[in-house]
């Protein structure tokens, strides 16, 4: 009975869609706010960070008070001084200084000593939480950073293989590198800084009313006017930033592609070519970074030119209170203090603008992959493969790469019996990695069902169910560390006795042994150190160690000489006695002894069969066997002559 395919929610959400280049169309909105949540990870270290911003504000904010107390002690001596010539005498008995003149009062200078103390007191206790503000806030945001770090990694490991499909390597790289160090930055910086400012501006308010109301009121209606410049240049640069980001991401492609493929690109002597094609990229992201600089510094300057005017009406309303005698001197000063601390954080709303565009544009990138759904998941009743037989089977299988266009397979079905090999033919693009990509789930079924001991595989967990197929790919993939490393990747606990054994079995331990340092030797950047021949080996006996039920050789004697391929052939042979084998292969030698000859053309079997009934029964079978033989024959003719 053939399963219909379930409804696609029962898969999980579709991925993000995708622009013409391949890349997710845009980010998540709210994502700063999101990214700001990763603090309460690091709670106790994030109040105690805006705690020190407190107290740090706070003495500096005293600091104009300590100056103003000095200059009034010192107009108080100068008019004494004036009025009828003053001396500085001293009581044995006290530390107290004054001031007098002859028939005048004394001035008391304690005042002064205890301000300028205080300014010095206040200046250690400023820098001492100043300090703790810095370091800790960089403490707190490094944290965010590896958590997000370790999210995305962690998100884009589970990802299904239809959104790599869709999306290049160079903007994952960005996201989980720049984008989050963009984050990382205005935690660590920008939002303390952000923090700061605004207790400043509160306090400097506060204290610029009870000085002199009607001259703070002259100010004010400033203060709005150069917010809402910020708001609007925010605006502007945040979809800036984002094309940043976006051809940032477009040229850690090319390089990743180039580095990747350097073999290639010398080999064929296209480094200008190379070269060129990076510079453009290289180019175009200088050209959209320019283009956001150019936005933002002329922010600065309209921040400025606003803030001068304010400060000019400032001095000339203050100019006027200190000549009516509704302000002194002193208190004049301390007004001009504070009011230049006002503009202060209105300053460093420009530095403050910047990062929350670029870290806002970022935040919502990282939380675009983090809210992607995987298309296979596991259902929510689904339960663990235990022990596998084997018992393969696909039911009136089709399947369309996301799930729009030309089917790949149509109406597949066939059985697999427990201990059968099955050997996949036919041209490329026939449908033969598709078969053995949808026995994994790496994808699921558009239409029909794969089951497994006739449990449908979207019925298991995917772990348990990855754990029972062993695969050896056409493209070997090496990761860096040990050969031993490489060899028990699926299984890191192995013995050195099954890790030997398994080398021994795919012909792999010879020369493994002949290397100077044996097992422990280093393979370089995916297998660069290593022959083609023997890097397939190693990854032959990483499946034979993995022990699975189900075996999968995606034609993984491809990559050997004649010879080679004989011996693995022969420790293939062994490795499959038992276990339910998908070959594919080129040559009809690898895969004559198999159980069933499946021949595919165009996505559907166009024939099936041993090697010997489709010898007798398919056209297509004997054309492919046939090419063979001239192929082969070609080579030991020319040896002939």
């Amino acid at each position: 009975m053939t399963t219909a395919a379930p409804p696609l929610s029962r898969q999980g959400p579709a991925p993000a869609p995708a622009d013409a280049r391949g890349q997710p169309s845009g980010a998540q909105p709210g994502g700063l706010r999101r990214a700001i949540a990763f603090l309460n990870q690091q709670r106790k270290i994030a109040l105690t960070t805006y705690a020190a911003v407190a107290v740090a504000t706070a003495c500096q904010l005293a600091i104009p008070l300590l100056v103003q107390q000095i200059i009034d002690v010192v107009r108080a001596a100068d008019a004494a001084r004036g009025s009828g010539g003053a001396k500085l005498i001293g009581d044995a008995g006290h530390a107290t200084k004054q001031l007098v003149h002859a028939g005048g009062p004394a001035v008391d200078l304690t005042p002064l000593y205890w301000a300028v103390g205080g300014i010095v007191a206040v200046g250690a206790v400023r820098a001492l939480f100043a300090f703790g503000q810095g370091f800790l806030a960089e403490v707190a945001s490094q944290n965010v950073a590896l958590s997000m770090r370790n999210d995305l990694f962690s998100k884009i490991q589970r990802l299904s293989f239809s959104y790599h499909d869709r999306n290049q390597t160079g903007q994952l790289m960005v996201r989980a590198t720049d984008d989050v160090e963009k984050v990382r930055m205005f935690l660590g910086q920008g939002f303390v800084i952000a923090l700061q400012a605004l207790l400043m501006l509160v306090g400097i308010l506060a204290i610029l009313f009870s000085i002199n109301a009607r001259a703070t009121w002259v100010v004010v209606p400033i203060l709005p006017v150069a917010i809402g410049l910020f708001v609007l240049f925010g605006r502007i640069v945040q979809p800036l930033f984002g094309q940043v980001q976006m051809r940032l991401g477009l040229m850690n492609s090319v390089l990743q592609e180039n580095l990747a493929g350097i073999r290639v690109v010398r080999a064929f002597a296209r480094e200008d070519r190379e070269k060129a094609r990076f510079k453009a990229s290289a180019e175009a992201l200088m050209v959209q970074q320019l283009k956001a600089s150019r936005v933002l510094s002329f922010l600065f300057p309209a921040v400025f030119l606003t803030a001068n005017l304010g400060q000019a009406l400032v001095v000339w309303f203050g100019g006027l209170e200190v000549q009516s005698g509704g302000m002194s001197i002193g208190a004049w000063n301390t007004f001009q203090l504070y009011l230049i601390f006002a503009f202060l954080p209105i300053g460093q709303l420009g530095f403050i603008v910047a990062l929350l565009a670029q870290a806002n544009t970022s935040a919502g990138r990282i939380f675009e992959i983090l809210d992607t759904q995987s298309e296979i998941i596991d259902r929510p009743d689904a339960q663990p493969l235990a022990v596998a037989l084997g018992r393969v089977a696909f039911e009136d299988v089709t399947f369309r790469y996301f799930r729009s266009g030309d089917a790949i397979l149509r109406g597949v079905s066939f059985e697999a019996a427990p201990g059968q090999t099955v050997a996949l033919l036919g041209a490329t693009g026939s449908g033969k990695s598709t078969i053995i990509n949808l026995i994994p789930r790496f994808y699921d079924a558009t239409e029909g069902a794969v089951t497994i001991d006739g449990r449908d595989v979207r019925d298991i967990t995917l772990e348990s169910l990855r754990r029972q197929v062993g695969i050896v790919l056409q493209e070997t993939t090496l990761f860096s560390g040990t050969i031993r490393d490489n060899i028990a990747f699926g299984r890191p606990e192995a013995g050195e006795d099954d890790v030997r054994a398994a080398a021994q079995a795919a012909q792999a331990a010879a020369f493994i042994e002949a290397l100077p340092e044996g097992y422990d030797t280093p393979v370089g950047e995916r297998g660069t150190t290593l022959s083609g021949g023997q890097k397939q080996r190693i990854a032959i006996a990483r499946a034979i160690l993995m022990d699975p039920r189900i075996l999968i050789l995606d034609d993984a004697t491809s990559a050997v000489d004649l010879t080679t391929e004989l011996a693995i052939q022969r420790a293939l042979d062994a490795l499959m006695e038992g276990r339910t084998s998908f070959v594919i292969a080129q040559r009809v030698s690898t895969v004559r002894r198999a159980d069933v000859i499946l021949v595919l053309d165009k996505g559907t079997i166009a024939a099936r069969g041993t090697h010997a009934e489709l010898l007798e029964s398919s056209p297509t079978y004997v054309e492919i066997v046939a090419s063979q033989l001239v192929d082969d024959a070609a080579p030991h003719a020319a040896v002939a002559s």
